[in-house]
């Protein structure tokens, strides 16, 4: 087998947005970096629906107008439980900073492609159909990192510093030994692309719509193109009752809410269903001496708020500067990836109380409350555009939305307790293996 050489000052592994925009960033600043992504573009992915805060970033990497020409404008998010009455739309605009009211959905291939283009005009060289294999980090030397590529070519490539951007293929943290199941939360997902899907009216036609169920939640999100991306977001133990295919799976999810059934009486599949398993996780740590993990090669907990993409990229800008820290300063490495680490895991922290929770009485009651405005509202619409690196410009306000939803869940004990028994019980299925 031949294998050919390559060297680098920082080796990125994967091309979606997190490698992507890394990429493009250190580029710019002149640094020589390899971005090796196993796929081409354009491929499929899930994960359509933006946030306002990836507003300015697109901004700052010039691929603003790309992304607005691709998508549809999103200006909230519609709420809808059969266990309460007309479904409640959450308007972005609302939030404690309104600066950037609106977001994108968008087809991921098509936006992947845009910032993976974006990182080669920036001067990134980049291999595509390349697969890294393994890697090993020389103390006091060069990572040496093996790939094979299209042509099942070895690539021998030497990095001065590594970037896992590899998304749930988790590469780095599979190599550690470090990657772990969320013990908090667990979910698995099914969908796929439906034309012909009932949108919501006027300006607000691009808006996410959220749909509970009895085992979990349905995302609708309307693409440009004219097709709805539809998904259940469930509790691993009903993936586990699959009897028929998973396209005839999907199609009975979705009738067992009769809004979003309604939604779609005239719509036909699209594209073909995926399922996926459980998808939440967190690796130990999210940096070493000469390297870090980006995005959801760190951690992925649910989509439920699309915070996906916005983490990616958000810990990709944080990430140039940690590198370039790195690779100037050497001995300033330590303070420069301490801070790093800090904020990688504020991120998902902020989201992720919210997540374990969405499905409780209690927050299904506050994210359904149809009252006045208040600075307790202003606070939770703040985490739902995406500014949860800025809490304490309205910390007292979350907090006391939190004050609330426990009091909400002590004012109903019964139906609390159950909640929490049937989330206990989701786990615990997932953890023994016992079927649902």
């Amino acid at each position: 087998m031949i294998e050919n050489s390559n060297s680098c000052e920082v080796l990125v592994i994967g091309g979606g947005p997190a490698g992507s925009t890394i990429a493009a960033l250190l580029a710019q600043r002149g640094r020589d970096v390899l971005m090796v992504e196993k796929s081409k573009h354009p491929r499929f992915h899930i994960g359509e629906s933006l946030l306002p805060m990836n507003m300015p970033m697109f901004e700052q990497l010039g691929v603003a107008e790309e992304i607005r020409r691709i998508g549809i404008v999103k200006l909230g998010a519609e709420f809808t439980s059969p266990w309460h009455g007309a479904s409640v739309m959450i308007d972005f605009n609302d939030a404690w900073d309104n600066s950037y009211p609106s977001a994108y959905q968008v087809r991921r291939d098509e936006f992947d492609e845009i910032l993976f283009k974006n990182a080669v005009a920036k001067g990134a060289r980049v291999i595509e159909e390349c697969k890294v294999s393994s890697i090993r980090f020389q103390p006091g030397a060069e990572a040496l990192a093996m790939a094979m590529d299209k042509d099942r070519q070895m690539q021998c490539i030497r990095a001065k510093f590594v970037v896992d951007a590899s998304g749930r293929d988790t590469f780095l943290s599979n190599h550690f030994g470090m990657k772990h199941r969320n013990k908090k939360h667990n979910s698995a997902a099914i969908f796929g692309h439906f034309s012909g899907a009932k949108r919501l009216k006027g300006e607000i036609e691009g808006n996410i719509s959220l749909f509970w169920f009895e085992h979990g939640w349905f995302w609708f999100i309307p693409l440009a193109d004219g097709r709805t991306s539809i998904g259940a977001t469930c509790w691993p133990y009903y993936m586990k009752t699959r009897k028929t295919d998973t396209t005839q799976f999907l199609l009975d999810t979705i009738a067992m809410s009769p809004p979003l059934a309604e939604r779609l009486e005239d719509a036909t599949l699209a594209s073909p269903v995926t399922a996926t398993g459980n998808f939440s996780y967190m690796s130990e740590r999210s940096s070493g001496k000469n390297y870090i993990l980006l995005g959801d090669a760190f951690a992925f907990i649910d989509p439920v708020f699309s915070s996906g993409v916005f983490l990616a990229m958000n810990s990709a800008f944080i990430g140039a500067d940690t590198v370039e820290a790195c690779l100037k300063d050497p001995q300033d490495a330590p303070r420069a990836l301490k801070s790093f680490d800090k904020v990688m895991l504020q991120g998902p922290r902020v989201f992720s109380w919210f997540i374990y929770r969405v499905t409780t009485p209690a927050m299904r009651n506050l994210l359904m409350y149809k009252g006045t405005e208040s600075k307790i509202r202003k606070a939770l619409i703040s985490v739902l555009i995406g500014d949860v690196y800025r809490t304490n410009r309205y910390g007292f306000w979350l907090l006391m939305f939190k004050v609330i939803y426990y009091g909400q869940s002590l004012a109903n004990p019964k139906a609390s307790l159950m909640a929490w028994h049937k989330r206990r019980h989701s786990i615990r299925v997932v953890e023994t293996g016992a079927e649902g």
